[in-house]
């Protein structure tokens, strides 16, 4: 780790410190929140009975299955729209529609149609990543310098050469830079999902906890999913540096 790294590190850990400090405090003065001690035993409570696990599991999957599926057709769909216009001129459209439309009301309906199981949440996270990988590599492709597509035409460049050496840079470049954007949108989706209608999951949890008033255990699950979304960014981060290497 290099000395500014860890000197920005250590200004994090100070300010995240000192919020916590007050947090603490505000809450002992009357301010109508759980304390971060209150909230931590209640994270303790959450991991030392294993039930946690269970749940993490369920997010995890719906999330990730979500994910993957979303990025594939959203990607399929992008490639279609960009390079046929008479895929574009139907897809266009009705995706600009659905994505002007809050998808995450879908989730209810998603529920109804699938049932309660994981299939509604990973039908509302691919709903989510879908539409966002679809217009990242409709973009992407659109993008791309018309100049620089005749010039690889003219030099006898068919449509694979333009594929494998001009469209995929520049839809890598455009799909990464969307992907931290597609792990938060995925966490959305399954959390939300859960939060309509499941049987387990943390979405399920803070449905409980908000029903059951229990502000501490609201909190705590809140902490974990920002904590796990971080943790995606961050590897989300590392794999968009390594693969744009070439930019």
């Amino acid at each position: 780790m290099s000395t500014t790294t860890a000197r920005l590190a250590a200004r994090r850990l100070i300010v995240l410190g000192i919020l916590l400090s007050l947090w603490e405090v505000l809450s002992r003065f009357g301010v109508y929140v759980p304390p971060p001690s209150k909230v931590g035993a209640t994270l303790f409570a959450l991991f030392a009975d294993g039930e946690i696990w269970t749940h993490i599991e369920a997010t995890f999957g719906a999330a990730l299955l979500g994910l993957a599926l979303g990025v594939i057709v959203g990607a399929i769909l992008g490639v279609s729209a960009a390079l046929l216009p008479q895929v574009g001129e139907i897809l266009d459209p009705a995706m600009t529609v659905l994505n002007a439309v809050p998808r995450i009301i879908l989730a209810p309906l998603f529920v109804i149609w699938f049932g309660i199981g994981i299939a509604s949440k990973v039908a509302v996270t691919f709903v989510l990543i879908a539409v966002l990988f679809f217009f990242a590599v409709y973009t992407g492709i659109n993008e791309v310098d018309q100049r620089l597509v005749e010039r690889v035409k003219t030099l006898g460049g068919g449509r694979s050469i333009l594929l494998r050496e001009v469209y995929l840079p520049a839809v890598t470049a455009w799909a990464l830079s969307n992907l931290k954007v597609a792990v938060g949108f995925a966490f959305t989706g399954a959390v939300v999902g859960e939060f309509v209608a499941s049987s387990r999951g943390l979405g399920y949890l803070l449905s409980f906890a908000q029903s059951t008033y229990n502000a501490s255990l609201t909190l705590a699950l809140l902490l974990l999913v920002i904590v796990f979304v971080f943790v995606l960014f961050a590897l989300a981060g590392r794999l968009e540096k390594r693969l744009l290497r070439w930019r």
